[in-house]
C-alpha cells in the first residue's frame, strides 16, 4: 500500500504469548511499531517473515522498535489452534509478542486482519511513532528496504 499516516486501529487479540499483560497499542506511543501477520502454515511466513520480525526484534533497540507478531487465521483453522502456535513459537525460538487474532463475527476473517484490511499473510505494517500507519505491505519486502523505512520512522522526533 505505501505510505499513508492514518490512526492505527486497534488490536484484537483473544491470547497473547511472550507477554505478561496485554499490549495496547497506545502504551507503545513514541516507538516504531512493526505489526507482523503471519500464519504458522504459510510458506512465505515461515521463510521470510518470521526470520524477518526476529531480525528486527534482534536489530533494534527495544526503546525504539517494539515487534509484535499477529496470527490471524483465515484458513485450516483446526489445525492452527493457540496450543500448536505455543508449540511454534517455541520451535522457532520468537522472543517477541505474539498475540492470536480474535475471529470474525460470522466471517472467516479475523477482526484484526480485518480492521487493517489485510489480504493474507505475511502482512507487515508499520507504525510510526505517533500511532499512525506508515507502511502496509502484503508478501514479502525486501531487508535493505524494510530497514531503510524503519530508520527513518526512528529518526523522526518523537
Amino acid at each position: 500500500m505505501g505510505l499513508i499516516r492514518e490512526p492505527a486501529p486497534a488490536l484484537h487479540i483473544s491470547q497473547w504469548f511472550n507477554t505478561a499483560t496485554p499490549i495496547d497499542l497506545a502504551s507503545l506511543r513514541g516507538r516504531v511499531v512493526v505489526l507482523h501477520a503471519f500464519q504458522m502454515l504459510c510458506p512465505g511466513c515461515v521463510i521470510h517473515g518470521v526470520p524477518q520480525a526476529t531480525l528486527i526484534h534482534d536489530g533494534f533497540s527495544a526503546s525504539d522498535v517494539a515487534v509484535i507478531g499477529i496470527h490471524t487465521v483465515f484458513e485450516h483453522h483446526e489445525a492452527m489452534m493457540p496450543h500448536a502456535l505455543e508449540v511454534f513459537i517455541h520451535e522457532y525460538r520468537i522472543r517477541f509478542p505474539v498475540g492470536v487474532d480474535m475471529p470474525g463475527s460470522g466471517s472467516p476473517i479475523p477482526k484484526t486482519m480485518e480492521a487493517y484490511e489485510m489480504r493474507g499473510t505475511p502482512t507487515l505494517i508499520l507504525l510510526d511513532r505517533q500511532g499512525r500507519i506508515y507502511h502496509h505491505q502484503f508478501g514479502r519486502i525486501d531487508d535493505l528496504r524494510l530497514g531503510a523505512l524503519i530508520g527513518q520512522l526512528i529518526s523522526e522526533a518523537a
